[in-house]
């Protein structure tokens, strides 16, 4: 059967932001030196889709190997949203999403399940215009899995009939998590986070012939 809704990741999946969020990691630890730095970003690299308060707290538990009290966090969260809001409220699309949203968004409903701090989300996605395309939009601290379930209560069915599309590890065991399935973005250049057997597009100018095929 076809999805009744398709649920989409926000950074690399609608917007081509995820080199900003990287660069924002890189300069909001860059006072911690290179060795440490180098190693927060990796892990920002290698958990996309999580929310960036568990990659702080991995950050000083594994890397610094200090606290951070709560207060700290916060200004932590407030830096990285000075750093990339706006940035993200100016970057372009990813190929084939804005004509996806305008050709479904009337017959199919369309979801946003992010990692994202879910105000700022909504922010980005009111400043972008692009309210219209969603019926729901979704970010942190929910985990993702819980969005999925949200999502599939609010339309009356189980999680086996939506569509999760996302470009990172996490977004597929999201999915699995509830029955869902799943297609990965994996743009040209960049390594796959997948694992072998997994629905790919390199952007989302094909998800139309993939949902007919599903």
């Amino acid at each position: 059967m076809p999805p009744k809704a398709v649920v989409f990741d926000f950074d690399g999946v609608i917007l081509q932001s995820v080199d900003i969020k990287t660069r924002a990691f890189a300069a909001l630890f860059a006072a911690e030196g290179p060795e440490a730095a180098g190693r927060i970003v990796a892990y920002h690299e290698a958990n996309g889709g999580i929310s960036r308060f568990e990659k702080f707290r991995h950050a000083y538990r594994e890397v610094l190997r200090r606290p951070l009290p709560p207060e700290e966090e916060k200004a932590l969260g407030e830096r990285f949203n000075d750093l990339v809001e706006t940035a993200v409220s100016a970057c372009p699309w990813v190929p084939g999403a804005e004509a996806f949203l305008k050709a479904h968004h009337e017959s199919l409903p369309l979801f946003v399940a992010s990692g994202t701090p879910q105000t700022e989300l909504r922010r980005i996605v009111e400043r972008r215009g692009m309210s219209r395309y969603f019926k729901g939009t979704y970010g942190s601290p929910d985990a993702k899995d819980a969005i999925l379930r949200r999502v599939a209560a609010s339309l009356g069915c189980d999680g086996a009939r939506l569509l999760m599309v996302g470009d990172a590890a996490g977004d597929l065991l999201a999915a699995r998590a509830v029955g869902a399935s799943f297609i990965g973005i994996a743009p040209p250049g960049r390594p796959s986070p997948f694992e072998e057997g997994t629905p790919l597009l390199p952007d989302l100018t094909g998800l139309s012939a993939a949902l007919d095929r599903l």
